[in-house]
Formats: C-alpha cells, structure tokens, sequence
C-alpha cells in the first residue's frame, strides 16, 4: 500500500508539472539570483519572493546576492559575465538594463535588452513623496518651488533609478531644475527622506508604501495615466493631472538571465513562469499590498512590453544631456 501511495504521488507532481519535465533541467545545485541593489529596495523584494516559487518548482535553493554599486550596473554586469550555465541570474528593471549602454556603464556588446533572456513578474510606479515637514504639501506646490530653487535636493537611488527617470521627465516636462542626491538603493533614499535629509524623494511606490501608510511621507504624485490607490491609504494623484504631456510607461521588474544561457534552462523557467508564476498568490498579494501591477510575462511579450519604456527613457537621458552614446547607435530608436 505504501509503494502503491509513493507511485500515485510521483504520478500526480509529474502531471502537474508536464513542460517542466519536457524542459529536461532541474539544477542540481543552488543558483545565484543577483540583486544588484541594496537589501530592502524594490528589486530585493520582487526577487526574494520569485526565489521562493522557483525554489519550490525546481526543487533546489535560489541564493539571493546583493551586489549594489553603480545604480546597478555592477552585479548586472558581474551576472553577465559569469558562467553561462544557468546558475546565476541578475534581477532588477529592465529600463535599466535597456539604458545602461545609453548612459556608458555597459561597453559593447552589451547593448540592452536583447542581451537577456527576460522573466517580468510586476511593473512598479514611480512616486514622489515629500516629508511630512517640508514645505510641499502638494505636487502643485513642489512645481512651483523648483521653478525658483533649482537646488531642491530631491533623494534617488541614484543614476538610471526609477527616482532619477521621473525627475528627469519632471525637468523636462516643466522646464524646471533639481538638485539629486544619490543613494545607494531605493530604499536608502526612502529612509533619507523619512529621517528629514532632503525634503523629497523620488523612489518606486513599492519602497515608499509603508511609509507613506504610516503618514511619514506624504505622497505628492505618482508617475501613472491615472490615479493609483494605495490599499491601507487611499488615492495618490496622477502626475498626468500636473503635467499632461509627461510620459508614463511601465516599468518592469523581474530576473533575467545572459544570452547564450542552455536552451533547455530558459524553457525550464519558461515553464515555471507558465504555470506556477502567473498563479503566485504570493506575488498577486505583494502587488496588491505595493499598488505594482501583476504582470508575469516573459520571452518576446516581456521584451514587448518593456520596449517603450526602455526607448522613452533612453532618450530622455539623451535629450536631458545624461546619455554617454545617442540612443540610436545601439539600436534604440526615437518614439
């Protein structure tokens, strides 16, 4: 009875997982998930919680690594240039490995998107938020102030960060100036903010939601074509209702690995994204918590769907004066 019970169980996990088996790999030893952003941010969160649904599917550890430095561009290029052989991955936004070549932090080959197998689980929004004793109650009332103070030190993760690309479509947008001062992460800049260092942050809705719920930030905008609601909170306005020519794409978020990584790894995942990632009730809750949007997609949809984003952006930084090589030297194209 008990041999007949262990073979009925084989026989339902193997129906269970059917591509998983025809993709033919399962590591055989932990994999390495490169963050390469500081502990706590946006992309540790997202990458922390896709670890645990892959570890479950494929049955052996994946080893979240922080390795921040260089708005990210250190441990995305060390998950580069390690062993192509599966085992080690690089999460963070695909805007950020679309412009890294833009803003000289990748050489050549290492153009952008089509370098990575890509694996999206959400798409984040970019908020800015002030503290609770800065002047700026509103976003109308930041706007305002920067037309006459170009120096208003407004916290980012930096270079290439979400905070940094929507006060770079703020100052083209108004016509205004700031003044970024850089953290190594979202959410150190968050907590800068908090603690009273600048009077505004600029950061991922994602890594500013608790505080924002706890009122120690106030919410100013967020960059969306509508309003976004904040469960434990309430509505945070559209940037678009300030500005109504700013651009507001998506940004994605997930893990991705090198090109030339064996096909049968990337069917693996594939089939782990298919099946299990697009049902993580894990991940629908952080997204519903986060106000992030579900978006488990991956392959040619995931490359889609970033592309505009990656584009906007890319040339943006170029127009803004940011950019280290034009956008269309690499492939990337003006909107």
């Amino acid at each position: 009875m008990l041999r007949r019970r262990e073979l009925l169980g084989a026989a339902a996990a193997t129906l269970a997982t059917p591509a998983l088996a025809q993709a033919g790999w399962r590591p055989d030893r932990p994999v390495n998930l490169v963050v390469p952003w500081a502990a706590g941010g946006s992309t540790d969160q997202m990458a922390r919680i896709v670890a645990v649904e892959l570890e479950e599917a494929l049955g052996q550890k994946w080893v979240v690594v922080n390795q921040p430095g260089a708005s990210g561009s250190i441990g995305t290029r060390n998950a580069m240039q390690a062993a192509k052989d599966g085992y080690t991955w690089a999460a963070g936004a695909a805007i950020d490995i679309g412009c890294y070549r833009v803003l000289g932090m990748f050489d050549a080959p290492y153009a952008g998107l089509d370098d990575w197998n890509l694996f999206f689980a959400v798409a984040n929004v970019n908020t800015i938020s002030a503290n609770p004793n800065s002047p700026y109650k509103t976003f109308d009332q930041l706007l305002a102030a920067m037309r006459t103070n170009p120096n208003i030190a407004i916290a980012t993760a930096g270079q290439s960060s979400a905070g940094h690309n929507v006060m770079e479509a703020v100052k083209a947008a108004a016509n205004i100036s700031y003044r970024m001062a850089p953290y190594d992460g979202g959410n150190p800049a968050v907590l800068a903010t908090v603690a009273g260092e600048t009077p505004v942050g600029a950061a991922l809705m994602v890594e500013m939601a608790e505080m924002i719920r706890g009122r120690r930030l106030i919410p100013l905008a967020a960059q969306s074509e509508t309003d976004v609601v904040l469960s434990g909170f309430g509505t945070i306005p559209s940037i678009k209702k300030f500005l109504p020519n700013i651009p507001a794409p998506l940004n994605y978020f997930g893990i991705w690995s090198a090109k030339g990584t064996p096909q049968n790894v990337v069917d693996a995942v594939g089939a782990v994204w298919d099946s299990k990632i697009k049902n993580s009730t894990r991940l629908k809750e952080y997204a519903e918590q986060k106000a992030a949007v579900f978006t488990p997609i991956h392959g040619r949809a995931a490359h889609n769907g970033a592309w505009v984003g990656v584009r906007q952006t890319a040339w943006l930084y170029h127009d803004g004066g940011k950019s280290k090589v034009a956008p269309d030297t690499v492939g990337i194209p003006r909107l």
